[in-house]
């Protein structure tokens, strides 16, 4: 399976974030407060697109891991196919011994030095029924068939093998990026996030599913972002939507580039609670819960939150169910 572009191009921004912040803070003086958060603020939005990238191979995984279990499946009926035609192929090779009860139909068996070679030389025999070849033809055409799903099981473990290795790169990668930018904020004196508010906002009357993915939603408010999480302790921004609407019976996919393609596109005017409302090229997603706010999990160190569904530019709406 080839990478996907989207995750090749998160994994090249990713790793220059850390490297593009700190020279352009070294090289001035006295960076303002408001330049040290911009800045930050980009950067968790880059590594939110690494974020997603890394939850598309799970989700990659996950189709392999099935189609590996599948193919073991198979393999264990074959397994038991192949042992009932070598017992059938034991059969032809007693009723040839019984039939010919010559010396040179003797010498053939023997000669044979392999279970292969002998089944070579049995579809010869003259003694051999037609009924009999067939299970000898059977026996080897069953052979056949599980050496190649035999290595194609192969196959398909290495290439997990290769995903898995790949993602736990990207997070030691991102973990570690997270960390030199927060002691960047810290090294320049940075102002510390706004502590959540000690109230939580209550959710609007919304019926339907809506209105369950919605309630679902603020009972969320105030828990970290944690990436990669889709509850319950924790989320990232699709793994809150995700989750949300699963409390209200609808399935959604994990990632925010598939949550866009399994959602009704909307216009702005027709946003209800419970749409959700995406940005940064699919690369941010959130629940539309009312008055021109949303719900959603920001970035690292910060919190679910409501916030107005223009604090960055949208880039579409979306209806799900």
């Amino acid at each position: 399976m080839r990478v996907p572009r989207t995750l090749l191009r998160a994994l090249v921004v990713g790793a220059s974030v850390v490297a593009t912040l700190i020279p352009a803070h070294a090289a001035s003086a006295d960076p303002t407060p408001a330049q040290v958060e911009a800045q930050i603020e980009q950067a968790h939005n880059e590594l939110e697109d690494v974020i997603e990238a890394y939850n598309g191979i799970g989700e990659e995984l996950k189709t392999t891991q099935a189609a590996a279990a599948d193919v073991a499946a198979r393999i264990e009926t074959l397994t038991e196919q192949l042992a009932e035609a070598q017992r059938d192929v034991q059969t032809v090779a007693g009723a040839v011994l019984r039939r010919s009860g010559d010396l040179n139909t003797l010498s053939v068996i023997l000669s044979a030095g392999s279970a292969d070679g002998f089944l070579d030389q049995v579809a010869t025999l003259k003694h051999v029924s037609r009924a009999q070849q067939r299970d000898v033809n059977r026996y080897q055409e069953l052979k056949t068939k599980l050496g190649k799903e035999q290595n194609r099981y192969a196959d398909l473990i290495d290439q997990q093998a290769a995903q898995q290795r790949q993602a736990a790169d990207r997070r030691t990668k991102i973990e570690s990026d997270i960390r030199s930018l927060e002691a960047l904020k810290v090294r320049l004196n940075a102002p510390p996030p706004a502590p959540p508010p000690t109230t939580t906002p209550t959710a609007p009357a919304v019926s339907g599913a809506a209105g369950k993915a919605v309630s679902f939603a603020y009972a969320q408010l105030n828990k970290p972002y944690v990436w990669g999480a889709a509850g319950p302790d924790g989320y990232d921004c699709s793994g809150l939507v995700m989750a949300s609407w699963a409390a209200a019976g609808v399935s959604l996919p994990r990632t925010v580039a598939q949550q866009w393609t399994k959602v009704t596109e909307i216009e702005r005017g027709s946003l209800k609670p419970g749409d959700l409302v995406f940005y940064r090229s699919l690369g941010h997603v959130a629940i539309y819960v009312g008055s021109g706010n949303v719900i959603h999990a920001p970035h690292t160190g910060d919190v679910v939150k409501v916030a107005s569904v223009d604090m960055m530019t949208p880039y579409g709406y979306g209806r799900p169910g």
